[in-house]
């Protein structure tokens, strides 16, 4: 069952303030990266990080952190259940918050915190996983 369960990630460019969740299949076969990034694959996100100066200053002066420390996982990782909740105070405040909003990704997805339901009422993921 665990296979059939959609990841969530979130992208983020702090050199061009972006910020984007997406899933596993949109990292693979969307141009989510392109749009967050300007790249067309993951591989040139890496060359980014490597070579792109401002793009790691960028990152380093958001995470405070020095150049040694910067990875992939700084730009592109599974999202948290508080990530998500920021994505839908998001989305209510743009379809005004006493409108419930629909369902973002898959009914059940995977986050860093675990598996997660989505529960109608809320508007919101719950977790299903122990």
């Amino acid at each position: 069952m665990n296979q059939n369960i959609e990841t969530i990630y979130i992208l983020e460019n702090p050199e061009k303030n972006i910020t984007q969740f997406a899933t596993g299949y949109q990292l693979r076969y969307d141009d989510i990266i392109k749009d967050v990034f300007g790249v067309a694959c993951m591989n040139d996100v890496h060359m980014m990080i490597q070579f792109n100066k401002s793009f790691q200053e960028s990152i380093c002066k958001r995470d405070h952190i020095h150049e040694n420390n910067l990875s992939i996982d700084r730009v592109i990782r599974v999202a948290t259940k508080n990530e998500l909740l920021q994505l839908r105070d998001q989305l209510m405040g743009e379809q005004g918050n006493s409108a419930n909003i629909p369902c973002p990704f898959d009914a059940v997805i995977k986050l860093q915190d675990g598996i997660f339901k989505w529960d109608e009422n809320n508007s919101s993921y719950i977790s299903i996983s122990a």
